[in-house]
């Protein structure tokens, strides 16, 4: 059941997410209760970047090449001295090699990473990551970098944690709350209340 319960929930976040900034100032975004489970396991949320495959803005192409071949993430951080300066993907180096008539490796030894990397990207900073933000970003990205104040990467927040911790809760909210249904509160205080039409006058 908790199961089956898993995808409309994560649905629901998603949904949530996209609702427009005016919006979001009309509703909760999340119920304290869930809100307060999800935080529970944020200090997880964060890959470090130690642990994170990032290539330097003036690495030859050649070299960023043959490290997104063997990781897994769709896109891998660029750095300029430990700043984030950019994204790159392996679409974005193969666009460059493919010509009209042939596909030019000669390329990969005479670009670097900064002539083919996305200059244009979103990233939060690690003092303004809230549950909030990084649920919105997440909806069109598989991971959001994270920066400090000096524009220093710390590492990433990615979708697929952010599953795991909703899976988190699915699991753990009965442990921790009890939930009942709003219509049955009401139909248990209409009970105690006295039926004046039935009193003695």
């Amino acid at each position: 059941m908790q199961a089956f319960l898993f995808f409309p929930f994560a649905l629901y976040l998603v949904w949530i997410a996209k609702i427009s900034q005016k919006d979001k100032s009309k509703i909760n975004m999340f119920s304290p209760a869930i809100q307060r489970l999800i935080e529970s396991k944020s200090g997880s949320f964060m890959i470090p970047a130690s642990k994170i495959a990032c290539v330097s803005a003036d690495n030859p192409l050649f070299h960023a090449f043959l490290i997104l071949t063997k990781v897994k993430y769709a896109k891998i951080p660029v750095l300029d001295h430990g700043k984030l300066v950019g994204l790159l993907s392996l679409a974005m180096i193969t666009d460059k090699m493919l010509g009209d008539h042939k596909i030019d490796t000669d390329v990969l030894n005479h670009l670097q990473v900064k002539d083919v990397m996305q200059k244009d990207y979103l990233a939060l900073n690690v003092t303004q990551k809230s549950l909030e933000d990084q649920l919105h970003l997440l909806v069109d990205a598989s991971f959001i970098p994270i920066v400090d104040d000096e524009g220093i990467f710390q590492g990433i927040i990615t979708r697929r944690e952010w599953l795991k911790a909703f899976n988190y809760v699915v699991h753990n909210f009965d442990e921790e709350y009890v939930a009942i249904e709003k219509s049955r509160i009401v139909n248990l205080n209409q009970a105690d209340v006295p039926d004046e039409s039935n009193q003695v006058q």
